[in-house]
């Protein structure tokens, strides 16, 4: 008889977790949803259940990016990018709403399908950092319509990503109501729409300088960048550690970087559990749409890490990064050159290390 070593053996226990959860889901949505049934379909104690998972919500977040990698695995990736603005929201428009339940599915699948956190997130932390992320989504959004120029389109994004949740949230509510390739088309020619893209944001004239510096550093290695799957060189350019309540300010990090040069934002969190698997979730699920319909060279100057051990921000000097973290270091041939740190921080190293190269 082969013994399974305990590593195995937890891989064994919460891959059961995760199917008899998924099954739970399913059927009940998540509210109803009870660990003890979960447990019972697994054929285990509600203690083992717990043992790999925290709590219910840390489990159906598990569940769904489990969905989600598995989609994202499987789904071919763009080659070539759609040869206009126009016809690149339109079929980012089409791969966005394949997730939106079919007429006739049972309700609570339907929502696993359509990734949906209703219910989910019931206190002020949970919005919040879902405001955030969605920022941080219409960001890379826009980085893809500019193919690499400076980033313009941030209103246009968060607008088209604004009728794809309606559409999803009417389709959960009203299910079978409106007709996709309408809302599809209609993202289309927003492109067309003459927005303003102001970006004045009110704090910035009382950010703090960078301070310039001239310390030795070890960059962690092994980092994965997840909008290309490539390893992460940190060798040089602007690295920005935010927490999962600061992502809106990786626009300013990418805004005020050189033309050209390399923007690595490192996301942390004090949460893990549950905040960071909110935020795996969420990035999956737009990278995954997103590669379907650009190459990833339009993404070439940004980099996204989820910076779930802390590597970068302990190599940056942070001791206790949280969800309120906003950090960020110039660095030049693997020696930081300027630091900031405090609301702002991205922008003001970015802008010093602009400076310093003019």
């Amino acid at each position: 008889m082969v013994r399974l070593t305990r590593v195995q053996q937890q891989a064994r226990t919460r891959a059961a977790v995760l199917a008899a959860a998924r099954e739970e889901f399913a059927e009940h949505g998540f509210l109803p949803a009870k660990v003890d049934r979960i447990a019972e379909r697994a054929e285990l104690t509600r203690g083992a259940v717990y043992s790999n998972f925290p709590s219910k919500r840390a489990l159906y977040l598990a569940v769904l990016i489990d969905l989600v990698e598995k989609a994202s695995g499987e789904e071919p990736r763009a080659t070539v990018s759609p040869t206009s603005r126009v016809d690149a929201l339109g079929v980012f428009a089409r791969v966005w709403l394949e997730r939106l339940p079919l007429v006739g599915d049972p309700a609570p699948g339907g929502r696993l399908r359509l990734r949906s956190l209703d219910g989910v997130f019931e206190d002020e932390r949970g919005p919040a950092v879902l405001a955030q992320l969605a920022r941080l989504e219409a960001l890379l959004l826009a980085i893809a319509l500019e193919r690499g120029a400076p980033v313009r389109r941030v209103r246009l994004a968060e607008l088209v990503l604004t009728m794809l949740d309606g559409a999803g949230h009417r389709s959960e509510t009203s299910p079978g109501f409106g007709d996709p390739f309408d809302v599809a088309h209609a993202c289309r020619h927003m492109a067309e729409i003459a927005l303003e893209d102001t970006w004045a944001p009110p704090h910035l004239p009382y950010v703090a300088p960078a301070r310039t510096c001239s310390d030795a550093w070890t960059a962690p290695e092994g980092l994965v960048d997840q909008i290309s799957g490539e390893r992460v060189d940190l060798t040089n350019g602007l690295v920005v550690v935010l927490g999962a309540s600061r992502l809106g300010a990786a626009e300013e990090a990418v805004r005020s970087a050189k033309p050209g040069e390399q923007v690595t934002l490192a996301v942390v969190t004090g949460d893990p559990e549950e905040t960071g698997r909110l935020v795996r979730l969420r990035v999956t699920d737009a990278v995954g749409c997103l590669r379907r319909v650009f190459a990833p060279e339009v993404w070439q100057h940004v980099r996204l890490v989820l910076d779930d051990d802390a590597l970068v921000a302990s190599s940056i000097g942070l001791t206790d990064p949280g969800d309120d973290t906003e950090s960020a270091v110039s660095v030049r041939d693997g020696v930081i050159v300027a630091r900031a740190h405090g609301r702002g921080a991205g922008y003001a190293a970015g802008a010093r290390r602009r400076e310093a190269t003019q």
